[in-house]
């Protein structure tokens, strides 16, 4: 990672001193980039979505920028990397179905070892963990969220894995292969996850904030808080003014990127969807 590339993005991070790898390290870092970089689909929603070069998402997280999982964990695998961390990447998939065996390429996972343990690392779920977890069966409690990490029982043809358990995340499951995986892995799913129709990261915006006590989400114009596995607040952004404020304040997302007309155009963009969504719950 070129320096000022590496500089940006601790500093993005509020990070002075990394250090050299360490387990106290690895926590903060994972601590820092979910409490300061949103989750986001914001470019989807703008019809021209960031490719997955960990390098070019590592920029983009140094300019202020966020992304999916792609590019969040893609971008923070490079960062590790880049301060000495050993670090694998999966082939993974987050499910509705909390009994689901499937791993279907939709999730970059990440496993990091350092110190003699390994630990499953995460700043692309969204209202994933804040802090890593051990790579070992176990159950698991943050800040009042409760989470259970088991070894996958591959489908028939598939290799051995882990999956995370949570009754607390909007996909209560999230499934990874053991195998290593490769950026190129990934660009079908992202072609298809960021263009086609049918995904759901182009119908609905969402973005979200994790930290200590909770994680704040936004999907379409409906802004929620969630504190310990609770819903503590929820609101309707009425206007554009209100919308493009939270983004800026609540997600440190401040759109320095987005012109005028694109700020105008995203809000029209939720504000129809919005529109649609109440019409299909009161039909």
């Amino acid at each position: 990672m070129i320096t000022d590339t590496f500089d940006g993005y601790l500093r993005r991070l509020g990070v002075i001193d990394p250090g050299a790898p360490s387990t106290e390290g690895l926590f903060a870092l994972q601590r820092a980039h979910l409490e300061r970089v949103s989750y986001d689909n914001v470019e989807i929603q703008l019809g021209r979505p960031p490719g997955t070069d960990p390098g070019v998402a590592a920029r983009r997280v140094a300019d202020g920028l966020g992304g999916y999982c792609y590019h969040l964990n893609g971008a923070f695998a490079l960062l590790l990397e880049t301060l000495g961390y050993d670090v694998t990447r999966h082939s993974g998939g987050v499910y509705g179905d909390a009994a689901s065996r499937e791993v279907n390429g939709e999730h970059l996972a990440l496993t990091v070892r350092v110190d003699g343990e390994a630990y499953w690392v995460d700043v692309g779920l969204g209202d994933g963990p804040y802090e890593p977890l051990p790579l070992r069966e176990g159950a698991y409690e943050q800040g009042g969220f409760r989470y259970a990490m088991r070894p996958l029982e591959p489908l028939e043809g598939e290799g051995p894995g882990w999956s995370l358990l949570s009754s607390d995340m909007h996909m209560p499951r999230m499934n990874f292969r053991a195998a290593p995986a490769a950026t190129a892995d990934f660009r079908e799913k992202h072609t298809w996850l960021s263009t086609s129709e049918d995904s759901p990261f182009v119908r609905t915006l969402a973005l979200f904030r994790r930290d200590a006590r909770g994680v704040d989400v936004l999907r379409g114009r409906v802004l929620r808080r969630i504190d310990a596995a609770e819903v503590t607040s929820e609101r309707d952004l009425g206007t554009a003014e209100e919308f493009h404020e939270v983004l800026s304040t609540v997600f440190r997302r401040p759109g320095d990127d987005l012109s005028p007309a694109d700020r105008a155009a995203l809000w029209e963009r939720v504000d129809r969807a919005h529109t649609v969504w109440l019409a299909s719950r009161t039909g």
